[in-house]
């Protein structure tokens, strides 16, 4: 099997959909390197950064999940880096 190292930009602008994306990162812990939040008060949002070591298709799953939630915006950016694991 091979995976990715990806990066996955995540700006929430509507905080009822935040327990869900909990929810879903959770769900996919095993993949997550780190993981940084920031709370943005002035403009009432949430910046959170989620660096991810997986499948091509399990970083394209998480990134649509969250990408449907409302008020959530998710874009990912993919490395070059590419491992092979037993």
């Amino acid at each position: 099997m091979e995976t990715r190292v990806a990066v996955i930009s995540i700006i929430v602008e509507n905080t009822e959909s935040a327990e869900r994306l909990n929810s879903i990162l959770h769900e996919y812990g095993r993949y997550i390197i780190g993981r940084m939040g920031l709370p943005y008060r002035e403009c009432g949002i949430n910046i959170i950064c989620v660096a991810v070591d997986a499948p091509q298709d399990v970083i394209s799953a998480l990134s649509g999940k969250i990408g449907r939630l409302p008020g959530v915006t998710g874009k990912t950016a993919y490395s070059n880096v590419i491992r092979k694991v037993d």
